[in-house]
């Protein structure tokens, strides 16, 4: 009781400098009602909920509900592919109105999902407003490490990003026993279970808009006062300035490029095998997918953002990718000795990596970007995000469904563990060149 006690009270605004605990209480409300409407379109439930909810319906085959079910798990990011466009249309203006707006038209998206037709055309709508709340939210995503950095010090950046993700990571856990719970209850539950979540989406936009950003007005000047080649660009393809003008960074995204793709595609895979091998319900399907992998994230991220104020990011990189490879050996033993325990296991060390990948994925950009560039350099990491996420998923869809055939659909994660050691020994090289006198 003393250790839950002592872990609640880390959390509390008195922990930190006076003149940070106003914002980080507003951000931390936010942060913990925002997660239940999150969970509507977080890959990992919704594949199971397609996958589950939409098989045997006329008109609608195993081989194109897969394809759908891998359209999903690639929504996250084509999400991403827009975050270009979010840092052009917020750069000069003021970031948390924006970023309510973008909240709000998540929490609308959410709110549809309950009027989707059980039918081969219900399933796509479903998979379309799933990706538009992405679309919606990778704005979010962008445009929120500018406030951070702007509100928090350095000292303390990676602390506050990890207590947020935290408590995110907690409330996204109880959205997914509560979808889990109640379509094993009743399949057609979520009429009036996605508009019930959706409600906890304007809350949070409500909560947030509340947070104040320091330096409003001088941050505002200078993104608008920036040269051209600094300023966020509507155009995809401006991120090549980026990375051909800091060759670093350029290393470090196609390291997390290779690394980052073998991760995209075990999500909706792991959901098609967990219902057509192991026949699991909606709530051991969820389990695996997205509720064990957020139960350890809460235990772990203090253990990396303590690790990550105290090295670089590279050399952060360096070790952490290493829990992926092994997270991946797990699912290959356990999906090919069909030994579902081990695939749980799997789940777990997937969240481990998840709980590191997460903050490094927030901050990483900063150590190569300059303030007044900040989104303009996170939207790049975002829009690479996305166009690995774009390709990932049906080829590991596809690479599953040539080999399930011969009864070892299994093999498809050591194609993923191999992806995951090659970025890894990426990592390793770029942090030896970078530390290089």
């Amino acid at each position: 009781m003393n250790a839950v006690t002592s872990t609640v009270a880390s959390f509390h605004p008195r922990t930190l400098p006076p003149m940070l605990r106003r914002n980080y209480a507003r951000e931390l409300l936010a942060m913990g009602v925002l997660p239940f409407m999150l969970g509507a379109i977080q890959s990992g439930s919704m594949a199971v909920v397609l996958k589950k909810t939409f098989t045997d319906i006329p008109g609608l085959s195993d081989d194109s509900l897969n394809l759908a079910v891998a359209t999903l798990g690639a929504s996250t990011a084509i999400g991403n592919l827009s975050s270009g466009v979010w840092a052009a249309c917020s750069n000069g203006r003021r970031k948390l109105p924006f970023l309510a707006g973008l909240m709000v038209a998540t929490s609308i998206c959410v709110g549809l999902m309950g009027l989707v037709p059980r039918t081969a055309f219900g399933a796509w709508l479903l998979v379309g407003l799933v990706i538009a709340g992405w679309l919606a939210w990778s704005g979010v995503i962008t445009i929120r490490t500018t406030v951070w950095r702007a509100n928090y010090p350095d000292a303390n950046r990676a602390q506050i990003a990890g207590r947020l993700a935290t408590v995110q990571a907690i409330m996204m856990t109880i959205a997914g026993f509560m979808i889990g719970e109640t379509l094993d209850y009743s399949s057609q539950a979520f009429r009036y279970l996605f508009p019930a979540m959706s409600l906890f989406g304007f809350l949070g936009a409500w909560l947030y808009i509340r947070v104040r950003l320091r330096g409003q007005n001088r941050l505002a000047r200078a993104e608008r006062g920036g040269t051209r080649d600094e300023r966020p660009s509507l155009n995809p393809f401006a991120g090549i300035r980026v990375l051909k003008a800091d060759r670093p960074y350029a290393g470090y995204m196609a390291c997390m490029f290779v690394f980052g793709f073998g991760n995209l595609m075990i999500g909706p895979t792991l959901a098609i095998i967990l219902t057509d091998q192991f026949q699991a319900s909606y709530l051991e399907a969820i389990l695996a997918t997205m509720i064990i992998p957020l139960i350890v994230m809460p235990f772990a991220i203090p253990f990396w953002a303590r690790l990550l104020d105290r090295i670089k990011v590279i050399a952060f990189r360096t070790l952490h990718s290493w829990v992926f490879v092994l997270a991946s050996a797990l699912y290959l033993i356990g999906v090919e000795f069909n030994l579902f325990a081990v695939v749980l296991v799997a789940s777990g060390m997937l969240g481990l990596g998840f709980s590191g990948g997460m903050l490094a994925w927030n901050l990483g950009h900063q150590y190569f970007a300059p303030p007044h560039r900040d989104s303009q350099y996170m939207s790049v990491h975002v829009m690479l995000t996305g166009l690995r996420g774009l390709i990932a998923p049906f080829v590991g869809v596809l690479l599953y469904e040539m080999m399930a055939p011969s009864g070892h659909g299994g093999l498809i994660f050591s194609v993923t563990m191999t992806l995951n050691i090659v970025g890894a020994i990426g990592f390793f090289i770029l942090n030896r060149k970078l530390n290089r006198p």
